[in-house]
Formats: structure tokens, sequence, C-alpha cells
């Protein structure tokens, strides 16, 4: 039961992490990139001089983003199925 709550929240914060790229979070004062990704940003998308390849992965962010909310998800997992057993 262990593996699957851990396999599912990793899973789940996988892709709310990257449902979150679609939500911009930019600072006010950063000017020339547009950022993405929520509580941190891990897609920035170069708007000034953007060379080649106007998208940049930060990937620490990434990683993060995904072990925060596969605690999230694993902690609303382990409460759902707490309260289903109890009721």
């Amino acid at each position: 039961m262990q593996s699957k709550i851990f396999l599912y929240s990793v899973i789940g914060g996988a892709i709310i992490t990257l449902f979150t790229g679609l939500i911009s979070n930019n600072p006010s004062m950063l000017i020339g990139a547009m950022r993405y990704g929520y509580p941190f940003s891990w897609l920035i998308r170069l708007i000034i001089a953007p060379q080649y390849f106007p998208w940049r992965v930060d990937l620490t962010n990434l990683i993060v983003d995904i072990v925060i909310w596969s605690v999230v998800v694993g902690i609303i997992i382990f409460l759902a199925s707490y309260f289903r057993s109890r009721f």
C-alpha cells in the first residue's frame, strides 16, 4: 500500500507541476523573460534576445516543484484512504 501511495503521489506531483507550467509567475521588476510554474518558476521564455530557442527549463526548480506537489498529493491520498477506511 505504501508503494502505491508513493507512486501515485509522484505521478500526480509531476502532472500538477506540468500544469503549473501554464501559470505565469513573473516578478514585477524582471524584464526580458516570462517565467512559468508555481510555486517556483521552472519554465522560462526569453523575450529579449531569445537566440535560437527561447524556452529554458530550470531543472532544480522543476525537481523541487515535483517534490512539493508530490508531498501535497501524497497527503491528500493518505487522508482520503484513511477516511475511506474509517467510515
